[in-house]
């Protein structure tokens, strides 16, 4: 099982923080939560997969999402 962490920042929301929430969990059944929080990022992705690939498809289907500005994947190693 190959467990990450995905930041995510999103750019100016008009639907509403919530909303893109909804879309980033719908990308993928690996995804087991996302958190809203403050600070320089909007979002904490975290993912169990089987593979690394997998982690970088999530990856991408959540930098597809309109309103999505960055993200940055780590990997866990533990």
């Amino acid at each position: 099982m190959v467990h990450a962490y995905i930041m995510v920042k999103a750019a100016a929301v008009t639907d509403g923080i919530d909303h893109l929430k909804e879309q980033l969990i719908d990308v993928d059944h690996g995804i087991e939560s996302a958190h809203i929080v403050a600070g320089d990022i909007d979002f904490i992705v975290k993912v169990d997969v089987g593979t690394p690939a997998d982690v970088k498809n999530i990856a991408g289907g959540i930098q597809s999402i309109q309103g999505i500005e960055d993200t940055q994947t780590y990997i866990a190693m533990d």
